[in-house]
């Protein structure tokens, strides 16, 4: 019998969204340093938060419509387009790219890590499935995640359930993704630039016929402790790891601080595309 790989496990509190973004970077410099292990990391958002991938322009967010909601934004580390952080869980894994969960090219290891969250999400009841899209669709503009079809992506009844996006650097991986558990997934389009309130509602419509949450699925709702569970168990029992609950070590959390500083809260960074 092969012997497990000891992880660390981070379940942090509700938090601004400079500060969780800022929190994956700081530990994928430990990461690389090898001053951490790797790490998967459960978390929530307190406010709301609306996130933007790495290049995608500043002009998606309609910031009085933001203000109005009191709503923060926010820029990733990671690719993707927009998602509306409220009412899920989210998770984040961070490895050296030398790790064998997520190692080989950027489709290997986003399959790698899909086969945990396919089963983490069964184990909630859900019948999802998990589906290989070589060549995502990205040939009609569009400022949603969960609209846009991405690489072994999980769906249920044909619509997306989780959306992930990863970043690899010469420090390591760092992939996370969303878990929207209940609400309204078309609230995003509050927060969105559209040409009139038509194509809002348009894009409203769009949204909600391509992606479900887990209540909408299961017609009861799902809790976050409930999801975190699941998440642990099938990143344990399908990627042979050993995961152990840790906290954030003295120097990642003032590298936080740096980050959030001197980063994900400068408009230079949010207002950079």
């Amino acid at each position: 019998m092969c012997m497990s790989d000891t992880w660390r496990l981070l379940i942090t509190t509700p938090a601004h969204g400079a500060w969780n973004m800022a929190v994956d970077e700081a530990i994928l410099e430990h990461v690389w340093r090898r001053e951490s292990v790797p790490t998967l990391r459960l978390y929530a958002w307190e406010p709301a938060c609306l996130s933007l991938g790495y290049a995608q322009s500043y002009a998606d967010v309609d910031e009085a419509r933001l203000r109005e909601r009191g709503w923060e934004a926010v820029r990733r580390p990671t690719g993707g387009r927009a998602i509306l952080h409220t009412d899920e869980l989210t998770y984040s894994v961070i490895a050296p790219t030398d790790e064998p969960s997520v190692a080989g090219s950027l489709l290997e290891s986003y399959s790698h890590l899909a086969v945990a969250l396919l089963a983490a999400v069964r184990s909630l009841g859900l019948p999802v499935e998990m589906k290989e899209v070589s060549s995502p669709n990205h040939e009609t503009p569009n400022p949603v995640c969960f609209e846009v079809s991405s690489a072994y992506e999980i769906t249920v009844q044909g619509k997306k359930l989780i959306g992930s996006a990863q970043a690899r650097r010469k420090e390591g991986v760092l992939q996370h993704g969303s878990l929207p558990l209940t609400g309204n997934l078309a609230r995003i389009t509050e927060a969105l630039a559209y040409a009139d309130e038509h194509a809002r509602q348009n894009a409203a419509r769009r949204l909600l016929e391509r992606a479900t949450t887990v209540e909408m699925v299961l017609g009861r709702p799902v809790s976050w402790n409930e999801a975190a569970k699941a998440f642990i168990n099938g990143f344990e029992e399908n990627l042979n790891l050993s995961l152990v609950e840790d906290i954030l070590s003295e120097s990642e959390q003032k590298r936080t601080e740096m980050l959030i500083c001197d980063k994900y809260n400068h408009p230079d960074w949010m207002k950079r595309v």
